[in-house]
């Protein structure tokens, strides 16, 4: 049975604002989509490659469906579908110049069965589209919010959790572990991110996220709402234990009060949503060292020392507090290291003696064998801090005289005896350098030491081109981040690539030297 789209002028627009009720989008776009298919129901009766378009009056509902043919110059047209000639469209409207259109009213469309079903798609399929553009423009400034909503159903693990007005996917990696919702459950989750997906825009959800634990104290903590407390940095461990560290703006406040509450009222709050996850509250403080104690807490430290290069902290701890501090299967330790992005190595106070010890052996053996001196003298220059033979030749006279049982002369044979002792070891680094067929050019290129020229020999780097031919992180590899940083590896190997180079200039110089003796030739002959 067809239906005239004429007859239900009036109800396209009841069905408009229906659907836009219900749908919460604009009036306009519902009537937009009723026209695109209407256009393409015209389309599949006129002809698919003609320009048919449809208008629905936005006051009566009366539907003008009609051809468009965009007059141009040439003769004969590209495309007869689409396109008229300026002759033929002058005689049809006078005065019409090229680039206007000449608009023919097509009779209304008897909707048939299948003509209705693919328009009801396409409206279908429209309104979707407008629907999830909406979505997406609403909650895509809304990451870094908690929303709660209700389960709605569940695949392959991964939660559908309806907004309300959206519909958002919380995955099973992203819940606490041993939690279960189930359909009609309601959850609360912070949206970490949203995105275009194949299937339309998608809202992600999370609850094991860091910042759904700060959300979470910023709902329970006024002060924290009002910014007078800083949540600084948070580390989780979902359903187990977390860390956060606070700073107050006002001096008078105490953050870590602050959050705890009365009897623990806020905290508990928190840790209840959160399955019993315990929450440990630590000071933030711009030094680093402090900080890393803190982070430690509930163990005791006794001794830090930093390395800003490679941002690596050694703690040493009580021989009690070792367990502690590592905390069960490394968690307090794990957690210190992500709050405060520095990679924690702890020892305890027995480990550290015993490796000091070890350190002070092992240099006071190097002076000895080296200066041929006995283990007194050995120990004292340990004892002042001398670690090589190289910062005792590079030392002052007057410095190395001041140490207690030293003067001028046994400072300076000391040194001569260090200085000796490192020509002879370059002496035969040189050698065995040599014997590996390293060449001179390659310590040229790269200030290479005598014990690095070794190193690369023996990891077959023996010519420039050897050099020239490594990247920066292989050079790095091989010597070690001590020996070279980033930007002298890429420097030296340049420097050992600038005799491609030459080589390449001699070549095009000397190719076009030919061919200028090649044309003086010819012009002579």
């Amino acid at each position: 049975m067809a239906v005239d789209i004429t007859i239900a002028r009036p109800e396209l627009l009841q069905v408009a604002d229906a659907v836009a009720r219900e749908k919460m989008i604009e009036r306009d776009e519902v009537l937009e989509a009723m026209e695109q298919a209407i256009q393409k129901a015209g389309r599949a009766k006129y002809g698919h490659e003609k320009d048919i378009r449809a208008v629905i009056d936005r006051r009566t509902g009366e539907v003008k469906l009609s051809r468009w043919s965009e007059v141009v110059e040439a003769e004969p047209v590209e495309n007869e579908a689409t396109q008229i000639p300026l002759r033929i469209a002058q005689k049809i409207k006078p005065g019409i110049q090229v680039g206007e259109f000449i608009v023919d009213p097509l009779p209304p469309i008897d909707f048939g069965r299948i003509a209705a079903q693919t328009a009801k798609q396409v409206i279908v399929q429209r309104v979707r589209e407008v629907e999830r553009s909406k979505q997406f423009n609403e909650y895509k400034d809304r990451v870094g919010e908690v929303v709660n909503g209700v389960v709605k159903r569940t695949e392959y693990g991964n939660l559908m959790v309806d907004l309300g007005r959206a519909e958002a996917l919380l995955r099973r990696d992203e819940t606490i572990p041993r939690e279960a919702f189930r359909n009609g459950d309601r959850v609360r989750a912070y949206i970490y991110d949203v995105r275009e997906e194949p299937r339309g825009p998608q809202v992600f959800l999370s609850r094991t996220h860091p910042g759904f634990l700060a959300k979470l104290f910023a709902q329970e903590v006024p002060e924290i709402y009002d910014g007078i407390i800083e949540i600084k940095a948070v580390a989780r461990d979902p359903g187990s234990r977390a860390k956060m560290a606070v700073v107050s703006r006002d001096s008078s406040i105490d953050p870590v009060g602050a959050c705890v509450g009365m009897r623990g009222s806020r905290v508990q709050a928190v840790v209840a949503e959160l399955q019993g996850e315990k929450i440990d509250i630590i000071p933030w403080s711009p030094e680093n060292a402090t900080f890393v104690v803190n982070a430690l807490a509930p163990a005791e430290v006794t001794k830090v020392v930093l390395d800003e290069d490679t941002r690596r902290v050694e703690v040493v701890v009580p021989d009690d507090q070792l367990s502690l501090a590592i905390g069960r299967r490394g968690q307090n330790v794990r957690l210190a290291s992500q709050l405060t992005r520095w990679d924690i190595d702890i020892l305890t106070e027995a480990e550290e003696s015993e490796r000091r010890q070890e350190e002070f052996r092992k240099r006071t053996g190097l002076f000895v064998e080296a200066l041929d001196v006995d283990d007194v003298i050995a120990g004292l220059l340990v004892t002042e801090g001398f670690g090589t033979i190289e910062e005792l030749v590079d030392a002052a006279d007057e410095e190395l005289a001041e140490v207690e049982g030293f003067d001028e002369d046994v400072a300076a044979e000391l040194k001569r005896r260090a200085q000796a002792f490192l020509d002879r070891r370059d002496q035969e680094l040189d050698e065995k350098r040599r014997a590996l067929g390293v060449e001179d050019a390659v310590g040229e290129a790269g200030g290479f030491s005598p014990a690095m020229m070794v190193t690369l020999g023996e990891k077959g780097i023996k010519t420039l081109d050897d050099l020239g031919d490594l990247a920066a992180d292989e050079l790095i590899e091989i010597l070690g981040t001590e020996a070279v940083d980033e930007e002298t590896a890429n420097a030296i190997i340049m420097a050992a690539r600038e005799h491609w180079f030459a080589a390449e200039n001699d070549a095009g110089e000397k190719a076009g030297s030919e061919s200028g003796e090649e044309k003086t030739d010819d012009q002579q002959s």
